[in-house]
């Protein structure tokens, strides 16, 4: 009898677990739907994944064979496999992460805005049909804006916000965790909290707000996935 009644405790845990789950899949699939028909309302190449691996594949349909691809850094492009996908020797790929100087790490930064195609994710997206970003260096935030023929961008539903003050309060928020991510040694790192600092390493130097893609119409696209990924 006492085992049957832990059988059914469980059961029933599982089954709540469940249900909170769908619920919250149903949400994010709402949130990212209503902000790919804002984005595409702005001019904006905006589609809907449903989740990750979607969201890898769409990206692969958008690259041709050869192409000089240029990366932001992005926790989002590692957890969909899209770093994995643009390494694996189809592309001419800008490999910003290895390097032997900061010298030679600035120059593949700046030969990421002669790219065919930047790839990146984004801080926040607001239901005003922004793109909101927080920058150290200004190479993610410049390429996004003006440079590479082509930028994809790969955001979860999760970082989907009402408005650009929401966004950049977003991005602050989340700025300790990639300072910490990328042992930038600021006060953030250690207290999780934003202290305005100004160090060289400062994480916080620039704040991108892309306000439709109107001058150069569908040059941006970005894949809204149905799912939380990133910080």
């Amino acid at each position: 009898m006492r085992y049957s009644i832990v059988f059914c405790i469980r059961k029933l845990i599982s089954e709540g677990e469940c249900v909170m789950n769908e619920l919250k899949k149903w949400s994010l699939q709402k949130k990212a739907k209503k902000a790919v028909d804002i984005l595409n309302g702005r001019q904006f190449d905006a589609h809907y994944a449903e989740n990750a691996e979607e969201a890898r594949k769409l990206v692969e349909t958008m690259l041709p064979d050869g192409a000089q691809i240029a990366v932001g850094g992005s926790v989002t492009l590692q957890e969909t496999g899209i770093m994995e996908l643009i390494k694996n020797g189809k592309y001419d790929f800008i490999d910003r992460f290895n390097n032997t100087s900061w010298e030679e790490e600035l120059h593949k930064y700046r030969l990421g805005f002669l790219s065919d195609v930047f790839i990146t994710g984004t801080n926040a997206v607001t239901l005003d049909g922004q793109l909101v970003n927080i920058d150290c260096t200004g190479n993610r935030t410049g390429c996004i804006g003006f440079g590479p023929k082509k930028v994809i961008v790969v955001v979860g539903a999760n970082k989907i916000v009402k408005d650009a003050a929401e966004g950049v309060k977003r991005a602050k928020s989340i700025a300790p965790l990639n300072s910490r991510r990328i042992n930038h040694g600021n006060p953030c790192d250690e207290t999780c909290e934003c202290s305005d600092c100004s160090g060289t390493n400062r994480i916080c130097n620039i704040v991108s707000i892309i306000d439709g893609c109107y001058k150069f119409s569908k040059r941006i696209s970005v894949i809204v996935v149905a799912d939380e990924l990133g910080f």
